[in-house]
């Protein structure tokens, strides 16, 4: 088979090649999976270059999630031939094939292609932990998604509509802007046109946003604090804008607010159960026609590099997917 292997830390550019690789073999209590499409991850440039906080000693084939059909099974699985998943596990997912324990294992929702089966998962299941289990966030509420035209943004806007609040997004460019308008957002904010904290106290006639997501972290989660209302939860669910931001416990204090983080992997570990809860939940959802994964581009196995670029330059919106099957 072709996988993609990472032979030392460093640029993607630098240290990955595509090699012909032995088809691996089912574990027990696991499967094989054809890949047919493979969703694509910041983190996954940060774990091939070693700075990502779970380190995969080298050689390794990265990506985290794909989405395909099972062709073997191991001793003691639940799993069948055939069955139509989206798999998920540490490593492996940028190859024709990919070993899944069957814990990894999650059926795809009726009606969803492959490639947006492989963008479903680690993005949706974030947003969905955030706002429904770390935000508890109530219908009539009003959410501020950052990086809203993101992978998790898109998730962000679709969720916080499907929960009947009024969604406030942010991006930087007018294209990704309509990218949060299409997934739902009821306002956008250019946040290159001025402070988006003046916008949102407009917005919610100065009592500020009742949840904030923030994927980005440094100054936006400074300047969040400024334009969370009373009582409001501001989530951290990553740093994508490279700075972990610090807060003065004074601020929480007088305006009651919930700093909460959302790390959705340490759930696989933790609380096994919720995963599969959010999952069925996400699946009604789908069928309910509330939410869509959005898909940007289907690059070929081949273009992996390509496709780290997009995410890397920030020029994607959604969710970047490697198209696997021939």
């Amino acid at each position: 088979m072709l996988a993609w292997r990472a032979l030392d830390y460093g640029p993607y550019r630098d240290v990955l090649e595509l090699q012909t690789q032995p088809d691996p073999t089912a574990p027990k209590g696991g499967v094989v999976v054809e890949v047919a499409a493979a969703g694509v991850n910041f983190f996954d440039i940060l774990s091939v270059a070693g700075t990502y906080q779970v380190k995969l000693p080298p050689p390794f084939t990265p990506g985290t999630e794909a989405a395909g059909t099972v062709i073997e099974v191991g001793e003691g699985s639940r799993m069948s031939v055939g069955d139509r998943v989206i798999a998920s596990n540490i490593m492996g997912g940028f190859a024709q094939r990919m070993i899944v324990p069957d814990t990894g294992c999650f059926s795809i929702p009726e009606g969803l292609s492959d490639p947006q089966a492989a963008a479903l998962l680690i993005n949706y299941q974030t947003s969905y932990f955030a706002l429904r289990y770390r935000a508890a966030l109530q219908s009539g509420e009003t959410l501020l998604v950052h990086g809203g035209a993101g992978g998790v943004g898109v998730a962000a806007i679709q969720l916080g509509k499907a929960m009947g609040a009024t969604v406030i997004a942010t991006a930087g460019s007018p294209q990704k802007l309509e990218v949060c308008t299409q997934a739902g957002a009821d306002h956008v904010i250019n946040y290159r046109d001025g402070d988006f904290v003046d916008a949102v106290k407009t917005l919610t006639r100065k009592r500020g946003a009742d949840v904030i997501y923030d994927p980005v972290g440094g100054d936006v989660f400074d300047r969040s604090t400024k334009c969370i209302a009373w009582g409001g939860r501001l989530v951290v669910i990553g740093f994508a804008g490279g700075r972990i931001p610090e807060i003065k416990a004074n601020r929480i204090l007088l305006k009651n607010i919930a700093i909460v983080g959302l790390n959705w992997g340490s759930y696989r570990l933790q609380d096994p159960a919720k995963i599969l809860e959010a999952h069925q939940a996400l699946g009604e959802m789908i069928q309910a026609g509330t939410i869509a994964p959005v898909v940007f581009g289907e690059f070929g196995l081949e273009d992996l590099p390509d496709a780290m670029d997009a995410l890397a330059q920030r020029r994607s919106h959604g969710k970047v997917v490697l198209h696997v099957a021939t």
